[in-house]
């Protein structure tokens, strides 16, 4: 009687788990397969680390249509977008543990556990020409390199995402890094942005995303950095006053899954995956210009905030100051570290601007 007890006490909870899971997901898809005469869609359940309407939200929107046509309807992508089932890091650990399929995984955080990731937080790096970044991100080489970071953690790195460049905001212009001086600046959790601002003479303070724009109203740090569709999204623009724009840093996603659960998926689950992600950095690459062009419209329209550009010369003391920064990312990410950002240096090398 015991062992019948313990019995259904677990499926209840699991049933009880899927149930919060399928509540919290923004698919309509849900009950698709429970109908008489369906077969019952294999459910693949997808978290973001921003809101609906975000770049992700686009990126997972455009997968989940592509794999319910090519698999038509075989397979069912639920998407949870940021906050409803956990943060950044604990998203990633839900991937990890198998309980989530797919999951955005920002270098923000996962650095911490995967430091090759900390070369998409060093400043400088990434060349200013869209067509060769575009070209680095579905580079070959470097994904492979990227990849075995990425397996070390138990996890398959399926893309690298693009969501444009990162502005800096507070409540004064921040024109050289003296003016960086005590300035508590939130960063993500991976130290390696932490080693940026320090360098730039800033106080880092790690902290969550959902919790920036309360941290900015309430003091207890002076500034953040963001793309531009971020900040309007969130709202940061509202409790700072100058956004400073220095084209040093893109922010760069990755989209994960588990590394077992890739490995063990049916031929033909992982030929729709795989035929889904072809043509996706084209595709979102158009949707962050846009999003950030048109974010940004928005913010100069609301007259809330103040925007200041760095010239080259002002760049370049930037680019100076966060030589140290480089360092300690090879110090952290070791020889497999090295040869990666050796590929991207050859690769921006390649730049087409004018």
């Amino acid at each position: 009687m015991r062992a019948r007890a313990r019995r259904l006490g677990a499926l209840l909870l699991v049933l009880s788990t899927s149930l919060f899971l399928s509540a919290c997901s923004d698919s309509d898809d849900t009950m698709t397969g429970l109908l008489p005469g369906k077969p019952e869609p294999e459910i693949w359940r997808f978290a973001l680390e921003e809101i609906g309407g975000s770049v992700q939200d686009a990126w997972a929107q455009e997968f989940r249509r592509r794999i319910s046509e090519l698999s038509d309807g075989q397979v069912v992508v639920e998407i949870y977008p940021y906050g409803s089932i956990g943060t950044s890091p604990q998203l990633t650990r839900l991937v990890e543990d198998g309980r989530v399929q797919l999951a955005f995984a920002s270098p923000g955080h996962i650095a911490d556990d995967i430091p090759e990731a900390g070369v998409f937080l060093l400043p400088f790096l990434f060349p200013e020409s869209d067509e060769t970044n575009r070209r680095m991100l579905t580079d070959e080489a470097l994904r492979e390199l990227l990849q075995a970071g990425w397996q070390d953690a138990g996890l398959q790195l399926l893309g690298l995402v693009p969501e444009g460049w990162m502005i800096w905001t507070a409540d004064k212009p921040l024109y050289t890094p003296e003016d960086f001086t005590g300035l508590r600046m939130r960063t993500m959790t991976a130290p390696a942005q932490a080693d940026v601002f320090r360098a730039w003479g800033a106080e880092p303070v790690p902290m969550p995303y959902a919790e920036v724009y309360d941290a900015l109203q309430l003091g207890q740090v002076d500034g953040q950095s963001n793309p531009a569709f971020a900040i309007a999204e969130m709202k940061f623009h509202q409790v700072q006053s100058v956004m400073t724009v220095p084209q040093a840093t893109r922010f760069v996603a990755s989209v994960v899954s588990n590394h077992d659960w890739y490995r063990n998926l049916e031929q033909e689950h992982r030929q729709w995956l795989d035929a889904a992600r072809a043509g996706m950095p084209e595709f979102i690459d158009e949707v962050q210009h846009r999003y950030n062009r048109q974010r940004l419209q928005q913010i100069r329209e609301s007259g809330r905030i103040a925007m200041e550009r760095l010239d080259e010369d002002q760049r370049a003391r930037f680019r100076e100051t966060s030589l140290p920064a480089r360092e300690r990312f090879l110090e952290r990410a070791g020889p497999r570290g090295e040869r990666i950002l050796e590929r991207i240096q050859a690769l921006s090398e390649t730049s087409t601007d004018n």
